[in-house]
Parts: structure tokens; sequence; C-alpha cells
């Protein structure tokens, strides 16, 4: 194949623990989207935790995004690239669209997708130029930017109708379906350590929280949300604190609006990232709560309900708990979902998440004000 020689040449195994069986369905792949285009170098691309992506340089200078979808997270790609199709064409062709939107490419004879011998879907996408992500925020202007940008991408796929959109999660940020999860996987199970009766005892305190949004969902603001605005998932231009694409729209679907703003939230205002070594000092910042909120609501505020904002901080509180669940069933379960680079390590993101809910319970009445005051 054209691609092998080249691949294996340029190839950063980077943190993945199976390169021998990446490199060659990724060869297959290039070949279905790029035939014998000249290849400068394939290098991994980002931080998730779900998919593998790869900037691909070709030789001519131009870069492409290829992107191999996670067999077990979404076994079926179909609601997914019908999901993403409608997304980006609605994004790219609205001039007021909020920022630069990556569009999904097709090989010479107009196919998006490619299945490999295995089964598993990979597609490829347009590269962002002059961009940069960021694992954690560093100021206050950064936060507003997100806030603003999530903000304007609500409200232009707020025109998309729900039900012209498939669910390619179902019972995605459903809190009480994880929360039985949980409970299967951790049946008579007792702490292995320190860590894990930490996180037995938070699940244990916070479990009456988990239908919180459930049960007054008929109240709260439902359209087209992301999914999965996380700050890793903002692009911010390469030489300035300007927020200019929001990507990896795989989880993009009819939702709740708390859904997202909380999950942004959640993120954005846990300055030390969430991958840090130290949990205990993991704290939600209240300035960058009132900037990310500050920057959503001058563009959005109108799409919340009022049950959205009376129940705003409890939501961020308990996307954070439900992170933090998933983290440590998935742990209890062998790794099985997110992705891990050494043992232990879904453990250590799950107390993160826990004492971030923590952080955010002691805060709430403070939180609660400086809400009121913005709005």
């Amino acid at each position: 194949m054209v691609y092998d020689d080249a691949i294996s040449s340029c190839y950063n195994p980077f943190s993945l623990s199976t390169p021998n069986f990446i490199v060659m369905p990724t060869a297959a792949a290039l070949e279905f989207f790029l035939p014998s285009a000249p290849l400068r170098c394939l290098t991994p691309l980002g931080e998730g935790n779900i998919n593998e992506t790869w900037r691909v340089d070709l030789a001519g200078g131009e870069k492409r995004v290829l992107q191999r979808l996670h067999p077990s997270v979404f076994p079926d790609p179909g609601p997914v690239l019908h999901n993403l199709r409608r997304v980006t064409a609605h994004l790219n062709r609205d001039a007021s669209a909020p920022a630069i939107t990556f569009r999904l490419l097709t090989n010479p004879v107009g196919k998006d997708h490619f299945l490999d011998p295995a089964g598993h879907c990979w597609r490829l996408l347009t590269y962002i130029e002059n961009t940069r992500t960021l694992t954690h925020l560093q100021t206050p202007e950064q936060a507003r930017e997100i806030g603003c940008l999530l903000g304007r991408f609500h409200l232009l796929v707020a025109a998309i109708p729900p039900t012209e959109l498939a669910d390619p999660l179902p019972g995605f940020h459903c809190t009480p379906g994880y929360l039985a999860r949980f409970d299967e996987v951790a049946c008579n199970r007792s702490p292995s350590d320190q860590r894990e009766a930490c996180c037995f005892h938070i699940i244990a305190e916070q479990r009456h929280t988990a239908d919180l949004l459930e049960r007054v969902r008929h109240r709260l603001g439902f359209q087209v949300i992301h999914g999965d605005p996380k700050t890793a998932n903002f692009l911010f231009a390469a030489d300035e604190d300007r927020a200019v694409s929001l990507i990896d729209l795989d989880t993009v679907k009819p939702g709740l609006l708390l859904h997202d703003l909380g999950d942004c939230l959640r993120s954005c205002c846990n300055r030390n990232g969430e991958g840090h070594a130290d949990p205990d000092a993991t704290v939600f910042d209240a300035d960058f709560f009132n900037a990310v909120l500050g920057g959503y609501l001058a563009r959005a505020g109108q799409l919340l309900t009022p049950t959205d904002r009376s129940l705003l901080v409890k939501a961020v509180g308990l996307i954070s708990f439900e992170l933090g669940l998933r983290f440590f069933t998935d742990h209890l379960a062998g790794d099985r979902y997110f992705k891990v680079e050494q043992p232990g390590q879904n453990l250590q993101r799950a107390l993160v998440q826990f004492h971030l809910n923590r952080s955010i319970r002691d805060q709430e009445a403070f939180l609660e004000k400086r809400l009121r005051q913005l709005l």
C-alpha cells in the first residue's frame, strides 16, 4: 500500500499503546480518502478520551484531520455521520456562523466514511489552521470567549428542528442511568484503597441528586446541543485569546441546554485541568464562572427558561458528579470506555471530578449570588 512506508518513517506513536494495530488500518483509510496523494507526515492530534485523531500533512503543504470513531462508544456510526453532515452544512452556509467550522471531506467518488476490515469507521475532515487548544484556562478573558462562542453556537443550531437529528448516544447525560450502571458494576465490591473509598463515599453522599434535571425536564430548555463543550473542544487563535471554533461534534444531539452549559462551566472553571496529579487541590473558580456565564448570557441568555436559571448552579455540580461517576465506573469495569495511558488514570480523573463537585457545593450560595447579579 502506498502509505505504509511513509507512515512508518514519520509516524509518531505519541501515547498510543497499540501503534501496530492502528498503523495498518490508518494506511487503508488514507488510501481510501487520498489515493496516491504524497504524504509527508502523520501525527497524533489532540488529547481526546474517546476517538483516535491524526493530523495528515501532505507533501504539497495541505493538512487534513483523519479520525477513527471509537468502536465501542459508537458501534453504529450512522447517526453520528448524519448529525455531522446536517450540523456542519447548517453552520457552513450561515454567514453569521459562530466561527470557522470544519467540513466533512469525501474521497474521489464522493464517499465520506470508510469502514476498515474490523468494522471501524473513519472520516476525513478539514484542518483549521493557526489555532491552538487549551487543556485548562488561564484568564477570565479566555473564559468569556468560550461563553460567547457557546452562546452563539446554541443560537445558530436552535434553528435546526431537534427531530432532524438522531441520538448517537442514547442515555448520554442521563445521570440516573449512569448511577444504575455503577450499582451494577460495583455490586458486592469493596474499595481496594483509600482513593476508591473516597469515590464510594461521595457517590453514596450525592446519589440523591441524580434525577435533579430528569424530574423537571419538561420545564427546561430543549434543542440541538453540542453534548461535550469542554475546554479542549474550543479552538483559540494561535496568537491571541480569541475562540474561533467549536470542534468534536460527535455528541451533537437533541438535549437540554443545561447539560451543555453545566458541562462547559464544569470544565472551564477547573483551573487545574481534568488530569492534574492532586485531586484534593481541585477548586471551582468563581471568577471564571462569572466570565463564562457573562459571555454566554450576553449572546444566548434568552434561550434559558426560568427553570434553567433556577437550577443552573446545581446543574454544574450534577455534571461534575455525573462525569466522576462515569470515570469511576469505567475504572471498576477495567477501563473499557475512556482511553488511559497508565493504570489508575480513570480513578484519578474520577477523584478530580468528585472534588470539583464538592467545591461547587461549598460555594453554591456565592455562585447563586453571582448568577443573580449577571441576570
